[in-house]
């Protein structure tokens, strides 16, 4: 069925609205993220700084999510239907922004926003002294997210550039059907010729074998980090998130291949397109809740722990705040603590409350 001018319309504001939504989200968990790593700098909470290691991967994973979400608005055919923004466009430049879009969503910002959600998980369960504790496991982490997306971004790119010889054109060297490489689509929308963006097949699947990787290894680390859980809310966080990605993620990836069947005039497309948004858009706001928002969260309502404790020695304010970052105190529990060497018990303990464990009181 052709798009008449309010489904458009009605695509385009919802999708923006979502946007909004998300980077309101984004901002806040970022400003609360900078409140909590002054206020453990500020006061000298030690133990509670050990849970604020990750902060920059958090807001870069924010940042990556965000990036995603503004680009998704550049897509839309709200902008270049009757008249508007991306219409008053020469036909070049609208193709341009398509090109632009496919590049840097599906070659640079979903799998830096996929390679950051894999290293927020995998942090807990490095050994390594200092672990996810050290400033130089931020740099690192971010240099090898954008090292590990440059193939990506490279093949991404290939396509893109590559359109006119993967299709036939002049000089190629393979002949595929133009949906394969394909990334808009020209159509007459009240007599005058407009670009319509599309999802390239090749650069979907390609996408789509980044994220099955991501998906695998995912798994791996969920069944290694329950394997250190001891606390059934954070067994619903890490299989909350597991359930996420596992969903999520193929149903992206199947819509996208999906949009190919039918034109970018017609009904069918802007749904699939919108449904392939709205379902990263629901694992974007997911992840950030629980790799963000409950990890800070949790630690900050043990503020007031040292204040409590202050006139008692170390050694007995750390076996009190990991009584509660662990549980309920009874003497089966303490005396299993106590048996525990000092590495798993530092890792169980990271685990417990950096990823997502709610403080019990």
């Amino acid at each position: 069925m052709p798009l008449t001018k309010l489904v458009p319309d009605a695509f385009g504001v919802l999708t923006i609205s979502l946007v909004l939504l998300l980077t309101l989200l984004g901002l806040l968990c970022i400003a609360y993220s900078f409140y909590f790593q002054s206020h453990v700098r500020k006061h000298g909470f030690l133990q509670l700084g050990y849970f604020s290691g990750p902060w920059i991967i958090r807001i870069a994973f924010i940042l990556f999510a965000i990036c995603w979400a503004v680009g998704e608005i550049l897509r839309l055919s709200l902008f270049r239907y009757h008249r508007r923004i991306l219409s008053g466009l020469d036909l070049r430049w609208q193709e341009n922004v398509c090109k632009w879009y496919t590049v840097s969503n599906l070659g640079f910002a979903e799998p830096c926003l996929f390679l950051t959600l894999m290293f927020l998980l995998r942090a807990p369960l490095k050994m390594e002294s200092g672990g996810a504790l050290s400033g130089k496991w931020n740099r690192n982490t971010a240099c090898y997210i954008v090292l590990y997306c440059v193939p990506m971004l490279a093949l991404q790119l290939a396509v893109v550039l590559s359109e006119s010889r993967l299709n036939g054109g002049s000089g190629s060297y393979v002949n595929l059907p133009p949906s394969f490489t394909r990334t808009y689509s020209q159509v007459i929308i009240d007599g005058e010729e407009v670009a319509l963006c599309v999802y390239p097949l090749l650069s979907t699947v390609i996408l789509g074998v980044f994220a099955a990787v991501l998906t695998a290894y995912l798994f791996w680390l969920g069944r290694q980090i329950l394997k250190l859980v001891i606390n059934k809310r954070l067994q619903k966080r890490v299989y909350t998130l597991i359930f996420s990605v596992s969903c999520f993620l193929p149903l992206r990836i199947i819509t996208l291949c999906l949009s190919v069947l039918t034109k970018a005039d017609k009904i069918g497309f802007e749904a699939l397109s919108f449904l392939a948004f709205l379902s990263l858009f629901c694992l974007s706001v997911v992840s950030i809740c629980l790799l963000v928002y409950f990890p800070v969260s949790d630690s900050m309502a043990l503020r007031g722990l040292r204040d409590v404790e202050e006139e008692d020695d170390r050694t007995v304010t750390e076996e009190r705040s990991g009584a509660l970052l662990l549980g309920p105190q009874t003497d089966d529990s303490l005396s299993l603590r106590g048996r525990r060497d000092s590495r798993s018990s530092s890792q169980e303990r990271y685990v417990e409350l950096s990823l997502f464990l709610e403080a019990e009181n």
